[in-house]
């Protein structure tokens, strides 16, 4: 491995530093104070817990390459705080939201499909060369790995570098290009939040269903809500991470195994670990709902998990360079068309079916951002519709290797 020349390698103090980093954004957000509130009400808190720990690796003061913070937060906390947050879920309320998050969340998908040959297309009339190439280094077999990335994550992304091979330079090249322009699009969602009531005139929405769950769910809490005993956080913590166990022991038994005996089926991310651990951890925490474990909301195990989210949200930004802007402006520039076309489908459908803010939005953070971003921006709405942000992104685990490996195809197809 490559030697780091950042200025603090040892994770236990890079560790330290990004969970002060933490309380210092969360410590300034919940202050009286009328230039603090002035300034959180322009800019997102949790922008600024992406932002902040971005600087550290931009300025070589850490290594996020070579950290291994993002792989133990994305490994071990992500799987319990999806058990934790689903914990309370309550499915038949989810259902009576209709058919709109699943169209939003459709559409999202369909957007970066058709999006990714559309930006090829419109690019190539005037700089073909920039989406040009042969063999490993043609531009478009890159381009697929971001649409992995965008409509599932991590494990769909990996299964489309295996599928098309581009070159590792072109994929880092990519991997910039989908962090940089997926996050653009999450400040802007975030935002949005606070605009969300004047989206939804806009939209002509009716958001009583969402309201209708945010006030059923967040009555339960209530309804249950008590301090945590020593007990209480012991019994947690075991619930979240015994599964997380199970869940990881299924995964190394079940993905290794479909690749053995039926490796064709790698092409939907079966083969994968990662998805196999995403899907049985979010399984796990689903099956818990219905039992007597959903009570120990009210001891705070959304709360609990939130905090692993936020851990991970900092571990993300820590692998951002964000110098890297002006490294590829081309490349860059076709990613944003890209997102463009996928904002516009979703901006005419939500209006076409009068859709709330709240599903434009999770819908598409649910395929841009999956598991690990989906039930973040949900519950910057509200913590009760976090679980809602869990189970799409689930979906797009499924459908992302599908999706990507045909906007690949179709890529191809238009590449000059």
């Amino acid at each position: 491995m490559e030697e780091s020349h950042a200025l603090i390698t040892n994770d236990a103090v890079v560790l330290g530093l990004l969970l002060a980093l933490l309380a210092f954004v969360f410590r300034t957000s919940s202050s009286s104070h009328p230039g603090l509130k002035k300034f959180y009400g322009i800019v997102p808190m949790l922008l600024l817990c992406y932002f902040l720990p971005s600087l550290l690796n931009t300025f070589n003061i850490v290594d996020g390459e070579h950290s291994q913070l993002y792989y133990v937060a994305s490994r071990y906390l992500l799987p319990a705080c999806l058990i934790l947050l689903t914990l309370s879920v309550d499915l038949r309320e989810i259902a009576r939201l209709g058919y709109k998050p699943v169209v939003m969340f459709l559409t999202g998908t369909v957007g970066i499909i058709l999006g990714g040959p559309l930006a090829i297309l419109l690019v190539s009339t005037f700089n073909p060369e920039l989406v040009g190439g042969a063999g490993p280094e043609a531009v478009w077999r890159g381009m697929t790995t971001v649409a992995g990335s965008w409509i599932g994550g991590g494990a769909n992304q990996a299964a489309m570098y295996e599928v098309f091979s581009p070159t590792n330079t072109l994929f880092g090249i990519m991997i910039t290009v989908d962090i940089l322009v997926a996050e653009v699009w999450m400040a802007f969602l975030l935002i949005g939040i606070g605009k969300k009531d004047r989206i939804d005139r806009f939209f002509k929405a009716d958001s009583s269903s969402v309201d209708h769950l945010q006030n059923k769910m967040e009555a339960f809490s209530k309804s249950i809500a008590r301090n945590p005993t020593t007990s209480d956080l012991m019994v947690m913590l075991g619930i979240a991470f015994s599964a997380t166990a199970l869940a990881h022991l299924l995964a190394d038994g079940i993905a290794p195994a479909i690749s053995e005996h039926a490796p064709y089926l790698a092409k939907f991310s079966l083969t994968s670990k990662f998805f196999w651990l995403i899907v049985f951890a979010t399984t796990a925490g689903v099956i818990l709902s219905f039992t007597k474990a959903r009570e120990y909301e009210g001891a705070g195990a959304s709360k609990i998990g939130t905090v692993f989210i936020f851990i991970l949200v900092a571990t993300i930004g820590m692998k951002m360079d964000i110098r890297s802007l002006g490294d590829y402006p081309g490349l860059f520039m076709v990613g944003a068309i890209w997102m463009i076309f996928h904002i516009i489908l979703l901006v005419i459908v939500g209006r076409l079916i009068r859709a709330p803010y709240f599903f434009l939005a999770v819908g598409s953070k649910a395929n841009i951002g999956g598991a690990a971003s989906a039930p973040v921006l949900a519950a910057a709405f509200h913590p009760a519709l976090a679980p809602v942000g869990v189970l799409l992104a689930v979906f797009g685990y499924v459908l992302g290797t599908y999706g990507a490996w045909l906007c690949g195809l179709l890529m191809q197809s238009v590449a000059p």
